[in-house]
């Protein structure tokens, strides 16, 4: 019996960086309630945190999709406290609004923060699972609020954790990014997704061509 790969999200964006692994797979949406889960942050590191998100989402599949493997991620855009004397930390969401979107921009322009990406691959059959975290620091510049409302006004990515899209106008925003896996900026480092399906077997699933 074929075993099929399901997708736990609704992001568009992950949905087409996995369609690059030839792999068939479908999308299910988890039942996962992320933020009610805000309150643990403070006191987990944001590998854990993002961690804990992702396997959530897999297990909250697992019944419904018994014979499958389960891919799931989560994304955290963390902003370190400002200063020396301070570690606290700043957990960013999907602005969802306008407004919102330039008050995040506006908030990380000529700081450097942090997207921490969480891949947990589910055989919702035994319960195995294999994970891993991807890290990549992104430093924007310095800017002024108009042209964040520009870009905002012009590119509305207020589905996206941080307030932009580094594949659209939104590389503009920046001064450096430090990381191994371009793809993960967008949600899904595929890197690591194709080392957890290879050991999890699911490259089997490819068709033959």
């Amino acid at each position: 019996m074929t075993r099929g790969l399901v997708l736990a999200s609704t992001s568009p964006y992950r949905a087409r960086l996995l369609e690059r692994l030839d792999i068939p797979f479908t999308v299910a949406a988890p039942t996962l309630d992320e933020r009610a889960h805000d309150d643990a942050f403070a006191s987990t590191s944001d590998e854990a945190f993002a961690t804990m998100l992702a396997r959530g989402k897999a297990d909250s599949l697992r019944a419904q999709c018994s014979t499958s493997f389960i891919l799931a991620a989560d994304q955290l855009a963390v902003l370190p406290g400002a200063g020396t004397r301070t570690r606290t930390r700043t957990l960013l969401h999907k602005p969802g609004s306008r407004d919102k979107a330039v008050e995040q921009l506006m908030q990380l322009a000529g700081r450097t923060h942090r997207l921490v990406t969480a891949i947990v691959v589910l055989d919702a059959t035994t319960g195995q699972t294999w994970q891993d975290v991807d890290v990549v620091e992104l430093t924007m510049r310095p800017f002024a609020r108009a042209e964040a409302a520009a870009y905002v006004d012009a590119h509305a990515p207020l589905d996206c954790v941080g307030s932009y899209r580094i594949e659209d106008a939104g590389i503009w925003l920046f001064d450096a990014v430090t990381g191994a896996d371009p793809t993960s900026i967008m949600g899904l480092p595929l890197l690591k997704v194709c080392k957890l399906l290879r050991a999890a077997n699911v490259p089997a699933l490819i068709p033959k061509r």
